[in-house]
């Protein structure tokens, strides 16, 4: 059995084990070190997580039974508080993954938890620090296939990359030039946020995650209106989905155009107005504003519980190879859109702004990040509630892509 404290888990599988190592009720009395303060479990039709939140670091031994399933997950010095005793009530029984939870305590500083699956299961366990709001956490993701990550494999991958992608960059031009007549222009629509990570909260606890997807949604619909256009999401469920999968899923279905939709917010509640803002690769960008939000939103990862694992194929595939060309492109359907959300709501800034956003580095796909208002200002906040205004910031958007594209 391996223990860890602190630090990313690897899985251990053990066969034949004893009926011993069953879960126990043990009447030995916890010593209190630290406390479970929130449980949390989002569940959606591709994994299923779980999220512990402690005052302290955690401390925690795993390992899996099989016939039937069973993930086991020790924490130590852990008190059996009455979040932890309700554990079960959180699991829906409508959860394509997890069957239930049975927690009790198996000695004197030893709290068991036991994840009974529906399914044969792949599962990450991993801890996250403190960031933001969220104290220490430890995160346990149910998937049908978890995906292991190598370095050298991703390294490898990006030399290649490199390598066949470099002379189509430099001599790429116009994005025109690339959509097929024949082909159907493929738009990948990223609401932001999502699951664990709830984005901007407004005054009146507006999340910034359940207002994006509902635009997305609405702006889905109008361009499955179009007969040349598909249209793709990164997410259409309160899901957690990590910033660089976001970008890869606009690659696997070679994107034309790639759209991430969010709402703003700064300490300033006075701050309003619409914004669309292309990626800047330099260190300097056009406005502190624009360097704020991206410095938040690339926070996403860290809120919303990522593994570090496979971060080099990141760094070495999509943050080189960024180029001039796809920014140009960027731009200009940046423009478009901004001038038609101009007819429907003040903007922030008459141009398009420029952040390192990490979800626009796709090197080759054009991508704009659309700031719909600000949710930290009242008034803005309670447009964003409503869906006259949700359904005209998704027309400016779909109208804006249609002009670039005519």
């Amino acid at each position: 059995m391996d223990c860890f404290k602190n630090d990313f888990s690897r899985q251990l599988l053990l066969k034949g084990v004893a009926v011993s190592l069953l879960l126990i009720i043990s009447p030995l009395v916890l010593s209190v070190s630290s406390n479970i303060i929130a449980i949390r479990i989002w569940s959606s039709s591709s994994y299923t997580r779980v999220t512990l939140e402690s005052n302290v670091a955690f401390e925690y031994c795993q390992f899996f039974l099989s016939f039937p399933d069973r993930i086991v997950l020790d924490l130590k010095n852990v008190f059996l508080s009455n979040i932890l005793k309700d554990i079960n009530k959180k699991v829906n029984s409508n959860d394509r993954h997890l069957k239930l939870i049975r927690v009790g305590v198996f000695n004197h500083n030893t709290i068991r938890l036991v994840f009974e699956t529906k399914i044969h299961l792949g599962v990450k366990i991993f801890t996250i620090s403190p960031v933001g709001n969220f104290k220490h956490r430890l995160v346990i993701d149910f998937s049908p296939q978890t995906i292991r990550f190598n370095n050298n494999f991703f390294l490898k991958k990006s030399e290649q990359y490199n390598k066949s992608n470099k002379n189509s960059f430099i001599q790429r031009k116009n994005i025109r030039k690339l959509v097929n007549r024949n082909k159907l222009i493929t738009i990948m629509i990223d609401p932001g946020h999502g699951g664990e990570d709830p984005g901007a909260i407004g005054k009146y606890n507006t999340r910034e995650k359940d207002i994006v997807l509902q635009i997305a949604r609405r702006l889905k619909t109008l361009i499955n209106t179009e007969p040349n256009m598909q249209v793709y999401m990164t997410r259409n469920e309160d899901v957690f989905v990590p910033l660089h999968k976001r970008v890869d899923k606009a690659k696997k279905m070679q994107s034309d155009l790639f759209v991430s939709i969010h709402a703003d917010a700064v300490m300033n509640r006075k701050a309003k107005g619409s914004s669309v803002f292309a990626l800047s690769t330099k260190a300097i960008t056009i406005s502190n504003t624009a360097r704020y939000l991206a410095e938040i939103q690339n926070q996403a990862d860290l809120i919303g519980s990522v593994s570090k694992s496979g971060d080099k194929y990141l760094d070495h595939t999509i943050f080189d190879l960024v180029q001039t060309a796809t920014i140009n492109d960027s731009l200009k359907i940046g423009r478009e859109i901004l001038h038609r959300i101009a007819r429907v709501n003040q903007l922030h800034k008459n141009i398009v702004d420029q952040a390192g956003f990490i979800v626009l580095k796709a090197p080759e796909i054009p991508s704009i990040l659309v700031e719909t208002a600000f949710i930290s200002n009242l008034e803005e906040e309670r447009k964003l509630q409503t869906a006259k205004f949700q359904q005209q910031i998704a027309e400016s958007i779909f109208l804006g892509i249609k002009a670039y594209f005519k």
